[in-house]
């Protein structure tokens, strides 16, 4: 692999024949020198060479719309198509929560599809699954699967879930995720008696073997639709 350095002076070298040939000599007192714009001339020309030699290819059709034939960009081919509407950069903020709020009050958790489709259709079932763990404070949403709550009961969850993340340093990223020691998921089942069926959920798919990393499985593990 070349370096930036290794590739200019490839160049160079490449430019230094034509440079020589094209190039206007300025005299000066104690060195000849070539006009800068002869040598970005040079420079140039061979530039359009080698898109000419690479650019191009016979397998691709498209790739002749790149480049106009004495190697030289072709702008339009660059240019966004007439009618094309920019991307609207999306911002998450005190609306978007509120209605997420709204739809798992509505549909519970683990329902992100219907959410998106009612209530806020920019945003992907799975953006609302991964906005959901930070509401939550819980990595994983396996034993909230269907629980409904309002905006109350989503705050008293959260800090229940960082109260035992706290507590055994299992607090990352802004969420409770599981520990190698399984005391988190032990806490978990005394805190919520009612999930301890589903324990092995929590220790099979809260964390990971990096707690460091917030994991985000996939719509299917969390959905029933």
């Amino acid at each position: 692999m070349t370096t930036a350095v290794q590739e200019n002076s490839i160049m160079d070298q490449a430019l230094q024949p034509q440079e020589q040939q094209t190039g206007e000599l300025i005299e000066t007192s104690t060195t000849t020198t070539i006009k800068p714009e002869r040598v970005f001339d040079a420079r140039q020309q061979r530039i359009n060479e080698i898109r000419l030699k690479f650019c191009v290819r016979d397998e691709f059709p498209i790739t002749k719309n790149m480049i106009h034939p004495d190697g030289t960009l072709n702008q339009d081919y660059f240019r966004p198509p007439k009618g094309a509407k920019a991307e609207v950069a999306r911002k998450w903020t005190e609306k978007e929560r509120e209605l997420l709020i709204k739809g798992i009050e509505k549909h519970g958790i683990g329902h992100f599809r219907e959410i998106s489709e009612e209530y806020l259709s920019a945003w992907s079932g799975n953006d609302l699954r991964v906005k959901s763990i930070r509401l939550m404070g819980r990595q994983n949403l396996q034993m909230y699967k269907d629980w409904k709550g309002n905006e109350q009961d989503i705050a008293r969850e959260f800090e229940l879930n960082k109260a035992i993340g706290l507590k055994y340093g299992a607090w990352k990223g802004g969420c409770l995720v599981a520990d190698d020691d399984g005391l988190v998921a032990k806490a978990i089942e005394e805190q919520w008696p009612n999930t301890a069926g589903k324990s092995a959920a929590v220790v099979n798919a809260v964390g990971s073997e990096d707690n460091s990393v917030v994991s985000t499985p996939n719509d299917e593990d969390i959905e029933m639709e």
